[in-house]
């Protein structure tokens, strides 16, 4: 069936801002679901109150609406738009409740819209536990043992007649909030409650809990004539009892049998066509018992999720993009195949290469948290490996994880402590797959392993492997270790910095310089869908180690743009859209963009977003050997926040090009000595400071600025490692423990000016003229992470002395540091006087939120004058902001009860939104006013 001409006007409903459960996979989706409506001529609407995504960008939707996600605001929506149908599987569990919540309430019949993509009885049989159990047990599929609760005494009731171990499930709930797994009877009653209280319709599924089972995923797609292809299975390395979102992931599945698999298939598909008549997408996830190969269903989401964006960026096969066009009518025989061009969108995906996925989690932002992972999601970010073997990938994912391993071990950083690793095995967290090697690596058995962990003996064959590659390498040195042996090491993952960690004397250049001698070199290998079986046309590449290089230079100019990694607190979507924009922006000035990135949730990720995608660690050897083969014109480390700051030194040292602001520039800002040498220089007032490397030199620097001071780290994102103290005893504690945790790091220590306001720019400059795009002020003080604080655009309650000061400041500064692009600086405001309290030469967390305001394409403009292609007098800005715009901070305490909701200056935010206002009147602002008035006379 051909498109429904009736539908000519669609409503996207987003996810709003960022919250642990829910991340930057629903931008992806909605993203690429827009495009793909607006190739068919659909007007396209976008309802989504995050400002940091590239979702809501006027290169994707013909109108934009940022907006709270309520029914008021999508009453608005249709009053103002002709609207006939919206898609809200795109959004996650934010939208699917909005939509529903909407029906019940009449909007959508009022108005005429048709919902597509999802059926409202879909949402309801899935979303609602007892529903669910009884169609699966209608269509005879298995599910576990388990009672609807909608009371305290009825949950009690079910738990005594099932037993122990037990799982709590709320219904209608994201990312496993509220639910946990019970072991004994005296944790039930605190359980149950949590449960209860975290179901918008407090009602709570019981079940038998199947601690141990295997975990599996299959990410499926149904047309209107019922035809339904699997596009993805994914295998769970972690047994039962820890959240999929929290696990680590492998794709296809490694370790099912053929029979099993088939059987998983018919039981997917029936499931998709029991719960509705609808044509979408849909993931699905199973437990199987690892001895009979029984099967039963955890659950069905009627929606794209976290793992759609994994399956979609692990296959090239594009789910949200083809869901949304079988939502419109399209059947799957009627679709391209976007990588092939030349098959049809009905052939199941085949791989000849293997993913893992691998959580990022941020357990040092929140102390004292439960870090022990279970039932209810805890990470807050993810990365993604292509590899040819299993083992190869996950190498390549612990590159990508930016913390601070070189892969798996061998780096210096494994334990040695017996005791602390069987803890690990036994409670698992973020680091027990390094526990996992630093037990084989010290001869636990490998069964006394698989009986902690319950892990599959298949994976910890794999990890074993590298323990035994290390003890032979230790057999040699670097110059007569065979060739043979050599090309096995780097098939299996192994960095050189690991090599020459192994090793030992020899360093990773060292390492390199050797392996281009005896010409073993990464080759490129094109991510196509069907296994090569019909020839690809989407330039989207993974490295490995072998003889053919699939990846053709072309002569073209050529613009590296080094993306994000994983998200996590301090860096989020925002560095991510500001990749995009980069890529954009670097297309129009007629280069070929070029991304590196190894996060699977994103935009900048999509195979159709730059000229080439590698999907790579965003790792110094990695990124090496791209820039070998590609030779571009120079590299983008501006744009993606820390991770590709990192960079700017390497690539400095070796005399590559930083397109834009110089790593000098870059240096000086990072560099609390030089900065404030700088300051002092132009007669611009900064807080004393001091920088120490010892608690003794840190106690005289203090007692010379005066207390309170404020401690942290040099060179860090997030205001990681941030406190203010007040006395010798404090600082010499934390400066004890900043050394500890960051090992060669310098302290710097700053004069913390109490009660002072606080406000930031941003700006951009081509090193002639200096443009300030936008200033904030702060509702909470100074002491607080910007990243955490509302900040109103413009400001609302600075004199035009202290605006005046700031504009003046951020003008001489750039000027100064020579900035050819962006630019942000931190200010604190007492008693009239302006402090610059940092500087920061390169995307912000802020300039999206800037740009969403006044409605301008900042970042492409400073893409284009870091590339020398513009100035800034080629370009014509005008604002359309009306009154202020306001930057909301979202946390996800939610997930972490026992920790203190206390904000300081280590950022703890995982997301934001924005929201409108036309005057100081509005009662939204006079609150957050109050709130500012309490703050600074505290």
């Amino acid at each position: 069936m051909p498109l429904d001409t009736s539908i000519r006007s669609v409503l996207i409903i987003g996810s709003g801002p960022i919250i642990i459960g829910q991340a930057c996979e629903f931008d992806y989706a909605g993203s690429q679901a827009a495009l793909s409506l607006k190739d068919e001529g659909i007007k396209v609407s976008i309802i989504n109150s995050n400002p940091a995504t590239i979702m809501t960008d006027k290169v994707i939707a013909d109108h934009v609406y940022l907006l709270p996600l309520t029914c008021e605001s999508i009453e608005q929506i249709l009053t103002e738009q002709k609207i006939d149908a919206v898609l809200p599987t795109m959004g996650g569990q934010t939208a699917l409740n909005l939509c529903k919540e909407a029906e019940e309430r009449g909007i959508w019949e009022k108005h005429g819209v048709r919902i597509v993509g999802v059926d409202i009885a879909a949402i309801e049989k899935t979303e609602n536990r007892e529903e669910f159990r009884k169609l699966m047990v209608e269509i005879g599929v298995g599910v576990a043992p388990s009672k609807i609760a909608n009371s305290f005494l009825e949950g009690k009731e079910a738990a005594q007649e099932i037993g122990f171990p037990l799982v709590i499930r709320p219904s209608y709930t994201l990312g496993g909030t509220g639910g946990g797994f019970v072991h004994k009877k005296e944790d039930f009653d605190q359980a149950l409650s949590r449960g209860l209280q975290a179901s918008p319709t407090h009602e709570v599924l019981v079940e038998k809990a199947v601690l141990g089972w295997k975990e599996y995923e299959l990410e499926l797609l149904r047309d209107g004539n019922d035809n339904v292809i699997i596009i993805c299975s994914i295998e769970n390395f972690d047994p039962m009892g820890i959240h999929t979102g929290d696990s680590i992931t492998v794709a296809p599945a490694m370790t099912l049998s053929d029979r099993c698999y088939q059987e998983m298939r018919n039981q997917a598909i029936l499931m998709m066509r029991s719960i509705g008549n609808f044509a979408g997408g849909c993931n699905v996830q199973f437990s199987v018992d690892p001895v009979t190969e029984d099967i039963i269903a955890i659950e069905i989401n009627p929606r794209v999720s976290r793992s759609s964006a994994l399956a979609s960026k692990a296959t090239g096969y594009p789910i949200a993009k083809i869901a949304s066009k079988l939502a419109i009518g399209y059947n799957l025989d009627e679709i391209e195949n976007q990588i092939t061009k030349t098959t049809s969108a009905y052939f199941e995906p085949t791989l000849d290469y293997v993913i893992v996925k691998i959580p990022r989690w941020n357990f040092d932002k929140f102390k004292g948290a439960n870090t022990e992972l279970g039932l209810q999601m805890k990470s807050v970010g993810e990365v993604m490996a292509i590899g040819r073997t299993f083992i190869e990938a996950l190498q390549k994912a612990c590159q990508s994880l930016e913390t601070n391993r070189l892969g798996l071990g061998a780096d210096g950083r494994q334990s040695r402590d017996i005791e602390e690793i069987m803890q690990s095995l036994e409670h698992p967290s973020w680091d027990r797959l390094f526990h996992v090697k630093d037990a084989l690596s010290l001869g636990v058995p490998m069964e006394s392993v698989r009986k902690v962990t319950k892990i599959d003996k298949w994976f910890l064959v794999q990890i074993m492997e590298l323990v035994n590659l290390e003890t032979e390498l230790k057999r040699y040195s670097l110059n007569n270790i065979p060739t043979d042996f050599f090309i096995t090491l780097k098939q299996k993952g192994y960095a050189d910095a690991q090599i020459a960690w192994l090793l030992g004397n020899v360093t990773e250049d060292d390492v390199y310089e050797r392996r281009k001698e005896l010409g073993i070199r990464r080759v490129y290998k094109m991510v196509d869908t069907c296994a090569a079986e019909f020839p690809a046309k989407t330039p989207y590449f993974y490295s490995t180690f072998e003889d053919e290089n699939e990846s053709i230079v072309s002569d073209r100019k050529k613009i590296i743009v080094l993306g994000s990694g994983p998200n996590r607190i301090g860096q989020g979507i925002e560095f991510d859209y500001s990749c995009v924009h980069g890529l954009l922006a670097a297309k129009e000035a007629g280069f070929e963009a070029i991304m590196v990135n190894c996060n699977p949730e994103t935009v900048s990720t999509d195979f159709n977003m730059a000229d080439k995608l590698y999907f790579e660690p965003v790792f110094w050897e990695h990124v090496r050997e791209i820039i070998d083969l590609e030779k571009p014109e120079g590299v983008i480390v501006q744009l993606g926040g820390q991770t590709a700051l990192k960079m700017a030194e390497k690539l400095h040292e070796k005399g590559i090009k930083i397109i834009g602001s110089s790593f000098d520039s870059m240096d000086i800002a990072e560099d609390r000595g030089r900065f404030s040498d700088l300051l002092k220089e132009m007669d611009i007032p900064y807080p004393l400071y001091g920088v120490a490397e010892s608690a003794e030199e840190a106690l005289e620097v203090a007692h010379k600025v005066g207390y309170p001071v404020l401690v942290r780290p040099s060179y860090v994102l997030g205001g990681q490692g941030m406190s203010i103290v007040i006395n010798d005893e404090d600082l010499e504690k934390a400066v004890v423990k900043l050394l500890r945790n960051l090992p060669g790091n310098r302290v710097l220590i700053d004069h913390f000016l109490d009660r002072a306001e606080e406000a930031e720019s941003d700006s951009i400059s081509d090193g002639e003229d200096c443009h300030i795009i936008g200033l904030m002020e702060h509702i909470e003080p100074a002491g607080i992470h910007s990243g955490d604080s509302y900040a109103v655009l413009p400001p609302f309650n600075l004199s035009e002395k202290v605006i005046g000061l700031m504009e003046e400041y951020s003008k001489r500064i750039a000027k100064a540091l020579n900035v050819r692009g962006l630019l942000n600086i931190q200010f604190a405001i007492k008693d009239e006087k302006v402090y610059v309290i940092e500087a920061n030469p390169r995307a912000s967390r802020t300039v999206p939120f800037i740009a969403k305001a006044y409605d301008v394409p900042y970042i492409n403009i400073a893409t284009k004058i870091m590339l020398g292609t513009h100035k800034l007098k080629d370009f014509k800005i005008e604002r359309k902001l009306v009154g202020y715009a306001i930057k909301e901070p979202v946390f996800s305490f939610d997930k972490f009860p026992e920790v203190k909701k206390e904000l300081g200056p280590e950022m703890k935010s995982t997301g934001e939104a924005i929201r409108f206002i036309r005057d100081l009147e509005d009662p939204y602002f006079r609150h957050l006013y109050k709130e500012k008035s309490m703050y600074l006379s505290k």
